[in-house]
C-alpha cells in the first residue's frame, strides 16, 4: 500500500461525486438494508475503484454508496473484506484509509456475531466496548506504516466514549434490546468448537466474530473516532451446541437489523 494508491482511489471517487462525507459506515453480514435510507445515492462498485479489493462472500455486496442520511453526508461500505477470504490486513483496511482521506470525521461499524455471554440472546444488539484480537496479526505491521501515522498506537479506549454514551441513551429512549460487551475477532471461516467457545468465555469475550478489529485498529491509527455494534445472531452455548445454519444466522440478522438502523440513524442525527 502506498499513498499514491490511496490518492488514486480518492480521485476516482471524488470525480464520481463523493465529496466531503462526514460519516463512514461499514455494514456487516446480513446488514445491508441501511443503504435504502440513503437519499440521493451515488454508487461505486469495488471492482471499478482503483486498488480496491473485491468482496468474495456471496451475501456481501461490493460497493461504496455516497449520499445523505438525516441531513449528513455519508459513505457506506455495503460489503467488507475478511481474512478468511484470503485477503491480508492491508486489503481489509484499505477502504477505511480511503474513506478517511475522502474526509470522514466519524466511523460506524456493524457486524453479525455469536453470543458467548449466555445472558445475551439472539436478536440482541451489543455495543462493543472493547475487543480481543485473535486474528494473529495487525494491519499496522508493515514497513512504511510510519508514513501513515504513529507506529505504536494507543488502544486503551479504542471505541469512542462520547458516541457510545449517545448510542446507549438512544437505545434506552427507543426501547431497543441492548447489551454492552467485549468482541473477540477470530480468523474463520469455520465456526468455533465447544472447547473454543469455553476458552472465549474464560478470556472475557461476550461475543465472537470474524471482522471489525482490523478496521478499528486502523481507525485508531488515523485518530478517527469509531463506534461499533454487533447484531447477535446465535447463542454459543457449548453445553447445547447445534450445527451452524448460515441461513438462520442471516435471517436473525435481518430481523434485528431495523434496531441497528434506528440506532445509527438517531446517532447520525445527534452528531
Amino acid at each position: 500500500m502506498t499513498q499514491k494508491q490511496i490518492d488514486e482511489s480518492v480521485a476516482y471517487l471524488t470525480k464520481r461525486g463523493f465529496e466531503t462525507p462526514e460519516i463512514g459506515i461499514v455494514l456487516g453480514t446480513g446488514l445491508g438494508e441501511l443503504v435504502n435510507m440513503i437519499e440521493d445515492p451515488t454508487e461505486a462498485h469495488y471492482n471499478h475503484i482503483p486498488y480496491f479489493p473485491l468482496a468474495t462472500v456471496e451475501f456481501h455486496t461490493g460497493k461504496l454508496i455516497y449520499g445523505t442520511i438525516e441531513g449528513k453526508k455519508v459513505v457506506v461500505m455495503q460489503g467488507r473484506f475478511h481474512l478468511y477470504e484470503g485477503y491480508d490486513f492491508l486489503d481489509i483496511t484499505y477502504p477505511i484509509r480511503v474513506m478517511h482521506q475522502l474526509g470522514i470525521k466519524k466511523l460506524f461499524v456493524s457486524n453479525a456475531a455469536g453470543a458467548i455471554n449466555l445472558d445475551f440472546k439472539k436478536g440482541d444488539i451489543m455495543l462493543i466496548e472493547d475487543h480481543i484480537n485473535l486474528q494473529s496479526g495487525s494491519p499496522l505491521a508493515f514497513k512504511n506504516v510510519g508514513k501513515f501515522g504513529n507506529r505504536f498506537v494507543d488502544m486503551s479506549e479504542p471505541y469512542d466514549l462520547e458516541m457510545r454514551n449517545k448510542i446507549e441513551a438512544i437505545a434506552v429512549r427507543e426501547n431497543i434490546s441492548f447489551q454492552k460487551g467485549v468482541y473477540a475477532s477470530v480468523v474463520g471461516p469455520q465456526l468455533e468448537t465447544k472447547a473454543e467457545y469455553r476458552m472465549l468465555k474464560i478470556i472475557g469475550a461476550d461475543a465472537v466474530g470474524m471482522s471489525t478489529v482490523p478496521e478499528v485498529i486502523v481507525a485508531n491509527h488515523l485518530r478517527l473516532p469509531i463506534v461499533a455494534v454487533s447484531v447477535l445472531t446465535d447463542e454459543c452455548d457449548p453445553k447445547n451446541l447445534e450445527p451452524v445454519d448460515v441461513q438462520e444466522i442471516l435471517k436473525i440478522a435481518g430481523q434485528a437489523e431495523p434496531k441497528m438502523i434506528k440506532l445509527f440513524k438517531e446517532l447520525i442525527k445527534e452528531l
